[in-house]
């Protein structure tokens, strides 16, 4: 995971190649608790991350927030009482690209 965590997003352009089923294998391994759910057709990054209250939660989501910007690359974040999901997939592709692992990782190491 520390490769991915200090890789730097690259600018994704419609058309850009989705990650092949045996990158998706390689770099699922070098993530802790991320799964990969369809919706309509489409494959997401997502985890959930636990906290003590909404307080820390919301700190944590303006954190992804933050590098999210900076790296121009934007989840779906939900926020609960002590819970926040992350989803990320690449919206101009329609599915997974390497952007996509490198800010899980980041993710977690946000956390």
């Amino acid at each position: 995971m520390e490769q991915l965590k200090q890789s730097q997003c690259e600018a994704c352009r419609i058309g850009a190649p989705k990650v092949t089923e045996d990158e998706i294998a390689q770099l699922m391994s070098e993530l802790d608790g991320w799964s990969i759910q369809q919706r309509a057709g489409v494959p997401q990054l997502e985890k959930s991350y636990e906290f003590k209250d909404f307080a820390t939660a919301i700190a944590f989501a303006n954190k992804i927030g933050d590098e999210a910007e900076a790296q121009d690359h934007h989840p779906s974040i939900k926020i609960e009482w002590g819970k926040v999901t992350l989803t990320w997939w690449t919206h101009k592709i329609g599915g997974l690209h390497r952007n996509d692992f490198i800010m899980a990782a980041r993710s977690d190491q946000a956390y």
